[in-house]
């Protein structure tokens, strides 16, 4: 799955402060992506934009693989779930812990030094709005792998113990606040 391999493959990154959390040292769920969020690049994903995708997948027997920093030769656990909600694209999986960097990655993730998420995708349908994002309607998802530096500010890992509705609700503060101070530039 390298990128010289794989022509249109796309990463998004996403802090999952908004939408992971670790229980058992290596049960994690939360939201790997929130729609109507713009993330670094100016990208902003549609409610819908994987449903395609994630019934392809079903249908083929086939899962969004879990990857550690992308790398598709550093499998380190398996997305027991991931759907589209109301909220975003939600993930839920175990970190093989009998796997070194999976034992590594849960320890990171432990101590806090790693709280990223990012997802591997081909774009099928996008289009410009009027102030220059992209809006993302159609994604072909790959792979959901834990990163140090993700894109969306949005969804981080969660403190040990806070729930994902937690931190979804203070990512959800901090974008109202972003939204009002871009409306005040416009």
């Amino acid at each position: 799955m390298d990128d010289l391999l794989v022509a249109g493959l796309e990463r998004k990154f996403c802090q999952l402060d908004a939408a992971l959390t670790v229980t058992d040292g290596s049960v994690i769920e939360g939201y790997a992506s929130v729609f109507g969020l713009a993330d670094q690049g100016g990208d902003v994903v549609q409610p819908g934009a994987y449903a395609a995708s994630l019934s392809a997948l079903a249908q083929a027997s086939r899962r969004v693989k879990m990857l550690w920093q992308h790398d598709p030769g550093q499998p380190i656990g398996v997305w027991d779930e991931v759907r589209e909600d109301s909220k975003g694209l939600f993930v839920r999986g175990r970190i093989l812990t009998d796997v070194a960097r999976g034992r590594e990655a849960a320890a990171l993730i432990e101590a806090g030094a790693i709280d990223g998420l990012s997802i591997g995708y081909r774009t099928r349908r996008a289009e410009k709005d009027s102030r220059g994002r992209r809006l993302l309607h159609d994604l072909e998802l790959w792979e959901v792998s834990l990163v140090t530096f993700p894109m969306l500010p949005e969804a981080r890992v969660g403190a040990k113990g806070e729930s994902p509705e937690a931190c979804l609700m203070r990512a959800m503060a901090e974008a109202f606040e972003q939204a009002r101070l871009d409306l005040a530039d416009d």
